[in-house]
């Protein structure tokens, strides 16, 4: 009996602990990522805005859809290994630039990705991808600073499209 309270009380406190690391670290982050792509701006910008493919390349996205606008501004839905997210696109300067933001207040995270096509010549390009996010859970803020690390989702997500597009 006493060592199974032993463990119970070493999990607890670590527990707590992980909270409060995750209460002293900061709701707001940056995350950035860029890769070169062999590809033209224009390839690079279709990719990543053909929201209907991204299960195509991106496996862990099980579903994508195109929401209804809103304020004028398109929106779409993925289902994800993340669950199912809604996002409003802010911004979109074709061949260069989208920023997109989480346009679901329930979430214990927020943010926007602001993805910049910068031409290398007429047939590369470099994709830059920063995330200005929001994690309101301490520990989500814990596991997000210390495990998956702020630009964990931003590496997957260029892997994918470097596979796609070489």
């Amino acid at each position: 009996m006493k060592v199974f309270l032993l463990i119970v009380g070493v999990v607890v406190g670590l527990v707590l602990v992980v909270v409060a690391i995750g209460y002293s670290l900061p709701v707001k982050h940056r995350g950035q990522g860029e890769a070169a792509f062999s590809a033209p701006p224009d390839s690079v910008f279709s990719l990543i805005t053909n929201v209907e493919a991204f299960p195509s390349w991106r496996p862990e996205v099980k579903s994508a859809e195109r929401l209804p606008p809103r304020d004028g501004k398109q929106r779409f839905r993925e289902v994800s290994n993340n669950g199912t997210i809604s996002y409003l696109i802010e911004t979109l300067d074709p061949p260069r630039r989208m920023v997109t933001r989480i346009d679901d207040k329930a979430l214990p995270f927020g943010g926007s990705w602001t993805y910049e096509v910068i031409p290398m010549g007429s047939t590369q390009s470099t994709l830059r991808i920063t995330e200005d996010g929001e994690i309101y859970n301490p520990v989500f803020r814990f596991v997000g600073r210390f495990i998956l690390g702020y630009d964990g989702t931003i590496k997957q997500y260029l892997a994918n499209a470097k596979r796609r597009l070489g």
